[in-house]
């Protein structure tokens, strides 16, 4: 089921940032691969890196407050926020024209589209080819390695039987890009395992 995660609130080629107000349940996660419009019916394509919640006046205070909480007040105040929770995206690819691509987009996406996960098929569809894994390789001041091995557990989890034949394809492309890097590949490859 595609679920909305909120609206782009910062864009570049590379990265965006969405607000929402409200966490739901499974949104949004660590890695999961989202969308939102480019232009017209193109798509950008990106994989969330962060989430992160600022604080605002109320919660320092109920947090600052002697005493316990009433769960009702908790609530009111996850619910209410006045701060937006934001949600870093890293770009990986586009759909422009029909075509997917696994590269940068030449537009960034418009602030305040809608950013919603992907399906499964289309994260299927997405992973498909391995040629954005350098884009989150090379990403600065991310947890890249920690990021490209959640989202291809992901990846993996979609594909249900063929789980295990698109992590062996997986590894094998990385250890092609991290020849140079063996205790780097090391390191992704084991997170793969868990």
């Amino acid at each position: 089921m595609e679920l909305e995660v909120g609206r782009v609130i910062r864009s570049s080629t590379t990265r965006f940032a969405a607000g929402c107000l409200v966490l739901r349940p499974q949104v949004p996660v660590f890695a999961a691969l989202v969308k939102t419009r480019m232009m017209g019916d193109d798509e950008v394509f990106g994989v969330i890196h962060n989430v992160c919640m600022e604080d605002d006046p109320l919660v320092r205070q109920m947090a600052a407050a002697s005493g316990t909480l009433r769960p009702e007040d908790v609530e009111d105040a996850r619910q209410n926020r006045l701060q937006p929770i934001e949600v870093g995206v890293l770009v990986v690819g586009y759909r422009q024209g029909g075509r997917l691509q696994h590269r940068l987009p030449p537009q960034p996406p418009l602030s305040l589209d809608t950013i919603h996960t992907c399906l499964a098929r289309e994260l299927v569809e997405f992973t498909a080819r391995s040629d954005y894994f350098p884009l989150i390789l090379e990403a600065q001041d991310l947890p890249s390695d920690e990021l490209l091995a959640a989202h291809l557990r992901y990846a993996a989890e979609a594909r249900g039987d063929g789980e295990q034949s698109f992590l062996v394809g997986a590894g094998r492309e990385l250890a092609r890009l991290l020849a140079m890097e063996p205790l780097r590949l090391d390191g992704i490859l084991r997170r793969l395992r868990t």
